[in-house]
């Protein structure tokens, strides 16, 4: 629990406070030492905890500027600028150039006249007009004979 010896360095030190302050005053000493620890403690916590709290503003101050660079640039920049990809880009808006130039000439251009439709295909089976029609099958009835 107590590395390198430390335990008996403690002893040394309340046998040296037990002799110095005395058997009646120690548990007063002692009291006061702890409050006192106790407010070092809580400065540290409080000193730390303000680091932090600047240390998260400063990354949200960041986060906000990429925001707003964001906001500001068109996306299209954005991706070009990180990918190198300006050439491709360029290549692609020409080709939707080209292709919107085409639908805007067919849009113009009267629509061609639709074929007419085939005619009819004869059926595969003639049907006999004179034809009866198929008879229904006869049921059979059970007897009650049988039944049983």
């Amino acid at each position: 629990m107590f590395p390198e010896g430390r335990l008996f360095d403690f002893l040394i030190v309340g046998a040296v406070a037990l002799i110095v302050v005395g058997p009646k005053d120690l548990p007063v000493l002692m009291r006061r030492v702890g409050q006192f620890m106790a407010r070092i403690r809580a400065m540290a916590a409080e000193f730390r905890a303000s680091f932090d709290e600047l240390a998260r503003q400063s990354e949200l101050d960041e986060l906000r500027k990429e925001v707003d660079a964001l906001r500001a640039a068109r996306p299209q920049d954005f991706v070009a600028d990180h990918l190198g990809a300006g050439e491709m880009l360029g290549d692609i808006r020409q080709n939707l150039g080209e292709a919107n130039r085409e639908l805007a000439a067919a849009a113009t251009e009267p629509p061609a006249p639709a074929p007419p439709d085939p005619p009819p295909a004869p059926p595969l089976v003639a049907e006999a007009a004179d034809a009866e029609p198929p008879a229904k099958p006869k049921r059979l009835r059970r007897s009650k004979q049988a039944a049983s």
